[in-house]
């Protein structure tokens, strides 16, 4: 179940949530009661590695490195 995280307006805490996808939107309670509160955009890590060689133009797979574009 994915996990959202809200900020009260009123006391300024931040708090997460487990809820379905259908109900991200729904208003949320926080934990001291306040019921003003915002969904944060949350950032998502993308797969990778940061010293992963970057693919080059020569000589290994792929159409444009390859040679199978001439």
């Amino acid at each position: 179940m994915p996990r959202y995280e809200y900020r009260c307006r009123p006391c300024g805490s931040t708090f997460e949530l487990n809820r379905p996808m259908a109900e991200s939107s729904a208003p949320a309670v926080c934990p001291d009661g306040h019921e003003d509160t915002v969904k944060l955009l949350s950032t998502v890590a993308v797969g990778g590695s940061a010293s992963a060689p970057a693919p080059s133009g020569g000589g290994g797979g792929g159409c444009c490195g390859g040679g199978c574009c001439g």
